[in-house]
């Protein structure tokens, strides 16, 4: 990952890290004249004086170097690991929460900075030890007794408060349900949640540790480790199998039925809905191990070691692939107004991001229709093949309006950043079907045997990992045998979308009045 400029690694003196280099009595070049103990005392009293410089710098934001999100991400380690313990107690009180992270510096570090807003902090320490700590923008800033070196495991606890943010001002974080909260981190909003490495290139296991009222039910991502009641309250356990990305963490709480159920190959399937509402929504739930299966036909077997979909009685606007449990609104199955063609079309748009997006992970924010173009690829490819909606006909409708939307958001990879206060305007049509109209190309290009092979490659080879643009760009040129760049880099950056191989009467077309239906993230 690039480092950001704004981050300034202070050069490691010898003479901090090892007082005795230079030579004793006896040893080639120990002279002990006056000069030389000068020289060493000079050296030294240069050393401590940096020491105190940096300790006194003021603390300051920092990032990874991410185009969209400049201030998302920190440098100088790798998280490896992160342990959240939640207490719920109600609705309209902060969380009491302690997150601990395990990480690998990859650089000599002065300070740790995470990501972090909206949220009181008690305490830190840094292996066991009280650290200081301070705030930055949107980071905390911790500082250690003793300096970290590159290479060194260490572990950081920071007891917090876990703040739900409600009204105009929630850009995402806890989201309030009917009876509880649940989780939209996507794409900055992990921190207002819990203290992290906010960016999906460094991706992590988590475990949770959620304590709510014995009345409710409480789910995470992962597979369930145990429960522990203790009078009024109860304890829930829940730990990933593979690495997740912060901003596909997930927990709800509230009065919930979980129903279970077997997928394919013996899948565990489990599926969270408002306890009322459980047979009502039964003929929905029922459809995902034939999704499920129908995805594995495609690209091949499921990643990840659950699956099953949250639907909550919120108010987001979108719905959410959080990984092992997408999260949708009930109100899309409940209320008329959607075909349910469509309401299936987005079923499998979800359940493909398990392997487009959270199994493959984006390296960067701009590799985002990596994610939502291949999620929007399988939406349509399966409304063609179970609801006989044509794909070709969508995908030239999407050329028709291709240009306009390269014009408002920018080249599918290149998006242009958000619009203040609105990080969700990154989601933008240009990262769907603008995304989705690169693969049909390619496929046009490359054939279809040879397209089909490249999709399943790309979850294989990347599979809990992350991967970008380019990446993409090198293995599709392998498997068609020869080098693609040229012809995918005007489809990925150009203002104008180019010809459409076997098309050449597409032609952009003048824009719908007709507005875009529900979101999908």
């Amino acid at each position: 990952m690039p480092l950001n400029p704004r981050f300034r690694l202070r050069p490691r003196l010898r003479s901090e890290t090892s007082p005795h280099h230079f030579p004793s009595p006896g040893e080639p070049g120990s002279a002990r004249t006056g000069r030389h103990r000068y020289r060493k005392a000079a050296l030294l009293a240069s050393a401590v004086s940096l020491c105190l410089v940096a300790a006194a710098a003021p603390a300051e934001p920092l990032g990874v170097g991410d185009r969209l999100f400049p201030y998302l991400g920190n440098p100088g380690y790798d998280v490896a690991s992160y342990a959240l313990d939640f207490t719920y107690t109600a609705q309209d009180k902060p969380l009491e929460a302690v997150t601990t992270i395990d990480a690998r510096t990859t650089a000599d570090l002065e300070r740790v900075n995470l990501d972090f807003t909206h949220g009181t902090v008690r305490s830190v320490e840094i292996d066991g030890l009280p650290a200081g700590f301070t705030s930055a923008g949107e980071d905390l800033v911790v500082t250690p007794r003793h300096p970290l070196v590159e290479g060194r495991w260490f572990r950081i606890t920071v007891r917090h408060t876990s703040d739900p943010v409600y009204g105009e001002d929630r850009q995402g974080g806890w989201v309030r349900t009917a009876d509880g909260l649940a989780m939209t981190n996507q794409a900055d909003a992990a921190h207002l949640v819990f203290p992290c490495n906010d960016h999906p290139s460094d991706k992590a296991m988590f475990s949770f540790r959620v304590t709510a009222p014995k009345a409710y039910t409480v789910v995470a991502n992962g597979l369930p480790t145990g429960t522990d009641r203790n009078g009024a309250t109860t304890t829930w356990a829940y730990r990933t199998r593979h690495p997740m990305a912060t901003e596909l963490a997930q927990v709800s709480i509230g009065r919930s039925a979980v129903v279970r159920r077997e997928g394919p190959h013996g899948l565990a399937l489990r599926d969270v809905v408002p306890a009322a509402d459980r047979e009502a929504l039964e003929p929905w739930l029922a459809k995902t191990p034939d999704q499920v299966a129908w995805m594995e036909s495609k690209v091949g077997r499921y990643p990840f070691e659950t699956y099953g979909v949250l639907m909550a009685q919120a108010s987001t606007g979108f719905e959410l692939e959080t990984q092992t449990l997408s999260l949708f609104e009930k109100s899309l199955f409940t209320e008329p107004g959607y075909p349910e063609w469509y309401l299936e079309s987005i079923m499998v748009h979800e359940l493909s991001h398990q392997w487009f997006g959270d199994s493959v992970t984006p390296r960067a924010w701009s590799d985002v229709w990596l994610n939502e173009g291949h999620a929007t690829w399988y939406e349509a490819l399966y409304s063609e093949e179970r609801a006989n909606r044509p794909l070709e006909a969508r995908m030239k409708a999407a050329y028709g309006a291709s240009d306009r939307w390269r014009a408002a958001g920018g080249p599918p990879a290149r998006p242009k950043p958000p619009a203040p206060g609105q990080k969700i305007d990154l989601f933008r049509p240009n990262v769907y079907d603008g995304a989705a109209l690169i693969l049909y190309a390619l496929r046009q290009e490359i054939g279809r045997p040879a397209f089909e092979r490249l999709e399943r490659l790309w979850v294989q080879r990347h599979r809990d990992a992350t991967a970008g643009t380019a990446d993409f760009v090198r293995l599709a040129s392998a498997v068609a045998g020869r080098d693609l760049d040229g012809f995918l880099r005007p489809w990925l950056y150009d203002e104008k979308t180019p010809p459409m191989p076997g098309h050449p009467d597409w032609k952009p077309t003048a824009a719908p009045k007709a507005a875009e239906p529900h979101l999908k993230r």
